[in-house]
C-alpha cells in the first residue's frame, strides 16, 4: 500500500450531531436522504447512522409508507420496447 493511499472518511450520525431525538414520519425530505432511488432503506454502512437512529429511520419509514407519503417501490424504467430487446 502506498503512502499516498486515501484513508475513508469517517461517517457520522447525522441525527445524533443534530441531537435529534424523534425521527417524524411526516418528514418525507429527511427520510429520502436516507432511501435509495428505487426507495429502499440505505444500510447503516452507507448511510453513517447509528443502531439506535437506523432502527427509529427504518420504522419512521416504514410508517410513512403505510401512510403513503413515500412510495414502497418505484417503477424501473427497462430498456425493452415491446418485449423485444433494443
Amino acid at each position: 500500500m502506498s503512502d499516498y493511499a486515501r484513508k475513508p472518511k469517517r461517517k457520522y450520525c447525522q441525527f445524533c450531531k443534530d441531537k435529534v431525538e424523534y425521527i417524524d414520519y411526516k418528514d418525507v425530505n429527511t427520510l429520502k436522504k436516507f432511501m435509495t432511488d428505487r426507495g429502499k432503506i440505505k444500510p447503516r454502512r452507507v448511510s453513517g447512522n447509528c443502531a439506535q437512529h437506523q432502527h427509529q429511520l427504518a420504522m419512521a419509514i416504514k410508517r410513512a409508507r403505510e401512510m403513503a407519503l413515500v412510495p414502497y417501490t418505484v417503477p424501473v424504467v427497462s430498456g425493452r420496447v415491446d418485449g423485444k430487446r433494443r
